[in-house]
This record gives C-alpha cells, structure tokens and sequence, in this order.
C-alpha cells in the first residue's frame, strides 16, 4: 500500500521526528570525527528499521544480543554487526557466524565451546571477551550489569589469560543514561583490571548507556577520553549507545476513551503503560506529557490510565489547564526508545501504529497492527 502524508495520526501512535533523530545522528557523528572512535546502534534500545537508511548514513552499523537482531540488522542496515549476549545456543551458533563482524563470548566456557567453530568457518569473525570491571555507576541494581553475583562478563579473578588465542578485543558495559564522568571512572577500573593483555587486543568496545545526545552531556571530556585511550593503547574504540540515536527524537500520542471518578477524576486512554511503555513500570518512571504538569500545577488534575485489565496499568498522574474530554489528545513525550522494542500485546491490545514526522510537519504512517500481528505470535 503506497503511504501517503497526513496532518494527524491516528492514535495510539509512535511518532519519529526525523529531524531530532537528524540532530541526534550529527552529534553521534561528530563524536566520532572528533575522538577517531566508531559509534554503532544498540538494537535493544532502537531497533525501527524504516529509519536505517537515515541512520546509516551516520554509524558504521549496529550491536545485536540475539539471533533475531542480528539478522535484522545484517538484511535491514548493512553495515557492520557486532554480537553480544549472555550465552549463545547450539542451534543458532552457525547461522549468527552468518551475520556477525564482531562477536563478544560472555565467558571463557562459551569461547571455548564454540573456538572451533568459528575458526572453521568461511566468514572473518573476530571475536571477544566481556569483562566485568567490578565497578557501578548505575544506582538502580535491576540495571547495574556490574552489581553483585552479576551474570555479565569475565571478572578479573575468572579471566583466563591462557585461553586469549583467537581473542582480538574486549567489551564492557556498565552504564545507563549517564554522562562521561561515569565512564572516566569506569575506563581506570577497566584499565587496573585487564589493561596488562590490552597490548595482545586490536579493538575495545566500551559499550551503552552512554547519553551523548542529551543537552548536559560533555561531549569534550568523551572525546579527550577517547583519544587519550587510543593514544595509550592504540586500540580501535567502539561504543554502542542505543537510547542516544533515538533521545528525545519521537513521541506516542494517544486520546481519552472516557473518563471516570473515585475519589479523583481518571482518564482512559487507548494506551497502556503495561503494553505499550512497559518502563514506566519497570524503571519506573514518569514519562513527560506536552503541557501538562504535576498534580495541582494546573487546575484539572487527572490520573492516566492504560486499557488493559491490569490494575497497575497507570501512567501517573498530572494537571492540565483545561479539564480534558473524550477523544483529547495526549502526547507522551521520548518514546522513540524501548518502547517498539519492548512493547507487547497484553489482553489482546493491539500495537500502536509507527510513522515519521516529515521535515514539513507532516505524518506518514510506515505501519499499523491488527488482529493477524496478535494471532501469529501465538498458537
């Protein structure tokens, strides 16, 4: 079906700002310039490839931590795809060596195991380690890959300097929407740790959870920490930010269905934090609505409330300056990153559509869901 631009989307629905996605992409690259290191896309964070061709103008390629990413990213972006995950299955291990540039072993069990495979394989693979520097930034345990008895990366007491044959580089990850104090802090543990077989490596890639495109973040100290690395180690740099390629760069608008009253007025919406923003929940956190504020600021103080059956399905609650009424409009600001990529179909709730904000303001929808999309992910 040829897609046509609209003025108004129909709701719910993710909305991609190519511009701010521009913005973001131009920010990444100039980091890239500047501190002579390669930026990929973290799929986990961002994984909408109507947008890849845009998005390849700018990175070298994409991280992947399944089977399923990794494919998408090999057919849909084209450029370099680098593994990582937890542990790799029998099953999947030969087609992923059809796919992968890099791919990075969680342990030294795991690289044993599959050793031979890849060095018998056709395709150049290299391959690494992930080590766990032992030091969080993160303050929400849930997602600090570096808190206590973690599953993630090769310690320093269980790191097996005689089983590096094949190993050209290591991976570390340990940060969260933070700014690069953190990772200055995190390079000198990573350095005391394992810097004694970086003269054996080529390449190191230091991860996610760097938020380069936020307005606070210091670009200049990434940058000096960069080259200050290379210029020590002479290793190539890769990050991999998801969050970073999509901040601030979509919405999800959604309207009122109806709206009720116990003890405070309640608002219905054709969305749900449970389906649609799962991290609401999880982090938790409150996601910004476009004029609205805390309860009390403006005169008309409502709670939000998803569609689902789950009681918890509540988005929070805010103040507007008029009271709202059936078919209102909301839009929930940054909702570009893990919300596709997290999004389920609980009680049969179906997907919000998907579209891009055109430079000239107007919508063009590039797909919407319905009841096959829910049927098929069952049996």
């Amino acid at each position: 079906m040829a897609q046509t631009e609209i003025k108004e989307a129909p709701t719910p629905c993710y909305i991609i700002e190519k511009e701010a996605l521009l913005r973001n992409l131009k920010i990444l690259d100039s980091v890239q310039k500047e501190a002579g290191c390669k930026i990929i896309m973290a799929l986990k964070g961002f994984a909408m490839f109507g947008v890849f061709p845009i998005i390849r103008q700018y990175l070298c390629g994409i991280a992947a931590s399944s089977l399923d990413e990794a494919r998408l990213g090999y057919e849909e972006f084209g450029g370099e795809v680098h593994l990582c995950a937890p542990a790799y299955a029998e099953t999947e291990f030969d087609e992923l060596l059809g796919y992968a540039d890099h791919m990075v072993f969680n342990s030294f069990s795991q690289w044993r195991r599959f050793k031979s495979r890849v060095t018998g394989n056709n395709r150049k693979v290299l391959c690494g380690i992930r080590v766990n520097p032992e030091h969080s930034e993160v303050k929400v345990p849930i997602y600090d890959p570096c808190g206590p008895f973690s599953r993630l990366g090769a310690t320093r007491e269980n790191f097996e300097e005689n089983e590096l044959d094949g190993i050209t580089g290591l991976h570390f990850h340990n940060l969260c929407e933070l700014n690069s104090d953190s990772l200055a802090r995190t390079l000198k543990a990573v350095e005391d740790n394992f810097g004694f077989v970086f003269h054996r490596l080529k390449w190191i890639n230091f991860g996610g959870g760097h938020h380069i495109t936020r307005k606070d973040y210091d670009t200049d100290l990434l940058c000096s920490l960069i080259k200050d690395f290379k210029k020590r180690w002479r290793l190539e740099v890769y990050l991999e930010p998801g969050e970073a390629v999509a901040l601030n760069a979509g919405v999800l608008e959604a309207s009122v269905l109806d709206i009720i009253h116990n003890k405070m007025d309640i608002a219905i919406l054709d969305t749900s934090a449970a389906a649609h923003m799962p991290d609401v929940l999880e982090m938790p956190y409150r996601p910004v609505v476009t004029g609205a504020g805390i309860p009390g600021e403006y005169q008309h103080t409502y709670r939000l409330g998803g569609m689902t059956c789950l009681a918890g399905d509540i988005i929070g609650d805010y103040s507007f300056p008029e009271p709202l009424t059936v078919g209102s409009r909301l839009v929930f600001e940054d909702m570009a990153h893990y919300t596709m990529v997290k999004e389920n179909t609980f009680n049969g709730i179906r997907l919000p559509s998907i579209a891009i904000k055109e430079s000239s303001g107007n919508i063009r929808i590039i797909r919407r869901f319905g009841y096959e999309d829910y049927k098929n992910r069952l049996s």
